[in-house]
């Protein structure tokens, strides 16, 4: 099975729970009656003004029937959602009047659904920026334990078994912080690695990469350094998946190279997960494999999180946005 058809088989397993907060989105609309009628999800709750909700889709030739429509300026959770969201950010300056009001958008409505336990995935973007979505999330789902860094990562299916994990690699970050510190890239590390296990199913081998190996490029430029600092962190942490850096990247991938670059590596041919110095380096690298090599790149999806939250692109369509949930009901576990 593709990648794709594995995340919907799982989430079809896992029968997690979904919000989609642009509840009046056609796209989103179509994407959730498939969602509901292919059983990927146990519930689907659509957010806003159930009239509205409701013509929107009329007007799309889409049926609500299964599905769970919120209105969140009046739901029977907003005082308690209110307070909850009152308690966490009052030391900064958060009123509960402020509160209340800040409950009535969708976004930061459906984020404080999974942190109550009311809902076990969010997705959105679809007419919302990434800005707004990634505020909302670490506003107020925040980010995991021991990890201060929200990130992204790319699926690629590079179709060829000897690469990654049968073929599938992780690549990261490729979509959300553009020069990250060198604590930022331990995070991404630890999140790729945990996308890598969740998405693949594989033994998580993480490559930090760099234009140098080992030292190779000096000890003066700051993009190698952060990286080789990085790999530091990693080892101050104790971290349990096999990485190594800073490495190039054909020393990461090819045994060869690597017994002359950076020999006793203990990630020798087993590299599934990439870590980029820098988002430009991301952006392209994976890019670069999806044209030249014919490969299916799926993402961004974000990781990091404290609950599993994903973002869309607001040129999706509705099967990008079935794809994106199932990835993310994944991201969920198994009940």
């Amino acid at each position: 099975m593709s990648f794709v058809e594995i995340m919907k088989s799982k989430a079809k397993e896992y029968k997690n729970r979904l919000v989609l907060p642009e509840g009046t989105e056609e796209r989103t609309l179509r994407a959730a009656r498939i969602l509901v009628d292919a059983q990927m999800v146990s519930e689907l709750f659509l957010l806003g003004e159930p009239s509205e909700i409701a013509a929107a889709a009329a007007e799309a030739g889409v049926t609500l029937s299964g599905i769970t429509v919120i209105n969140p300026k009046e739901s029977e959770w907003a005082d308690s959602f209110a307070h909850a969201f009152y308690e966490k950010r009052k030391a900064k300056g958060m009123t509960l009047e402020q509160a209340q009001k800040d409950m009535t958008d969708v976004l930061r409505f459906g984020s404080m659904m999974l942190m109550q336990g009311k809902a076990d995935a969010m997705v959105a973007g679809a007419e919302n920026t990434t800005a707004s979505v990634l505020r909302a999330g670490l506003t107020i789902i925040g980010t995991l334990p021991g990890v201060k860094t929200a990130s992204s990562c790319f699926v690629v299916d590079t179709k060829n078994p000897e690469w990654g994990a049968n073929g599938v690699m992780i690549f990261s970050d490729c979509a959300v912080i553009p020069t990250p510190s060198s604590e930022q890239l331990a995070d991404i590390a630890a999140s790729a690695a945990e996308s890598c296990a969740v998405f693949t199913g594989a033994e998580p081998v993480v490559a930090l990469l760099s234009y140098s190996t080992k030292g190779s490029g000096g000890d003066k430029d700051e993009n190698v350094l952060r990286v080789r600092e990085a790999v530091k962190l990693l080892d101050e942490r104790k971290v349990s998946f096999s990485y190594d850096g800073e490495i190039q990247l054909d020393a990461a991938l090819v045994p060869s190279v690597t017994d002359k670059k950076a020999p006793g590596s203990p990630i020798r041919g087993k590299v599934n997960t990439l870590v980029f110095p820098d988002l430009a380096a991301g952006n392209i690298g994976y890019k670069l494999v999806q044209r030249l090599a014919n490969a299916d790149a799926f993402g961004p999806f974000l990781q990091g999180f404290a609950k599993p939250l994903s973002d869309l692109s607001r040129g999706c369509s509705a099967e990008d946005i079935v794809t994106t949930a199932a990835v993310t009901l994944v991201q969920a576990g198994k009940k």
